[in-house]
């Protein structure tokens, strides 16, 4: 698979629930931060300019989750990203998160460009998708 982002998050106490493993919602919580970090550092395009001046919004319309092995506090997540179909309103991601010992949990995503102003769905402005244009290129 061709990621085309990575970064590494440590697992911390907030994440975990009384058993000292993840609690599942914080993985959801940490895939929309990864979101979020890749579009400003990874593809240089402000998420909070997205949302807040330029009332761009990438919602999630479909995600599947597949929980492969549990992460304890002071693990350290592998989070990866790629890009598995770009359209004109709609991104297709796969991101998965991993440690030493392999997958921990990964994702299909499915993000829509939106105006948020009608909530309705819109093609990528041109900023993004050269961005989303150029990352597709840079592991062929």
């Amino acid at each position: 698979m061709n990621f085309v982002y990575e970064r590494r998050e440590p697992v911390r106490f907030g994440h975990c629930d009384p058993a000292g493993i993840v609690f599942y919602p914080r993985y959801f919580e940490m895939l929309n931060a990864v979101i979020e970090d890749w579009i400003s550092q990874g593809l240089g395009i402000a998420y909070a300019e997205l949302l807040g001046p330029r009332r761009v919004g990438l919602p999630t319309v479909s995600l599947n989750t597949e929980f492969k092995r549990i992460s304890r506090m002071g693990d350290e997540l592998v989070q990866r990203i790629a890009i598995q179909r770009l359209g004109r309103t709609s991104l297709t991601l796969r991101v998965e998160f991993s440690s030493d010992d392999g997958l921990r949990v990964g994702f299909d995503q499915v993000l829509v460009c939106t105006s948020l102003e009608t909530h309705q769905a819109q093609e990528f402005p041109a900023d993004l998708r050269a961005a989303l244009e150029r990352a597709q290129g840079v592991n062929e």
